[in-house]
């Protein structure tokens, strides 16, 4: 994930990634497994595990003669960080602009 989480945001703007993610979520899957669920080609997945590694989303281990992919908890942890702290500057500004549209309102005769 580079700063501020864009990379990983941008990773899931993409709806095949977005579903590859969402496979992910039930635990570590292979390329054909993930394939076999989507309309898409294999090496389509692949591609698309490569942008979410890259992201920092997805990590992949050896197992045998496949690669298991499965999601990156610290990852996640940071796309989750960047977003809290998006909703709490956004409530914090609606706040400020309430306060300020009271005042405003309160001192008009």
């Amino acid at each position: 994930m580079t700063t501020y989480g864009v990379d990983a945001l941008a990773s899931l703007a993409d709806p095949s990634r977005r579903a590859i993610f969402e496979a992910l979520r039930d635990g570590p899957r292979a390329v054909g497994e993930l394939a076999d669920g989507l309309p898409i080609s294999r090496p389509a997945v692949s591609q698309h595990l490569k942008v979410l590694k890259d992201a920092g989303l997805v990590a992949d281990q050896a197992a045998g003669t496949k690669r298991l992919y499965r999601l990156r908890p610290e990852g996640i942890a940071g796309l989750r960080a960047y977003l809290d702290r998006m909703w709490s500057e956004a409530m914090t500004s609606f706040a400020q602009a309430a306060e300020a549209a009271e005042r405003e309102s309160g001192e008009q005769p």
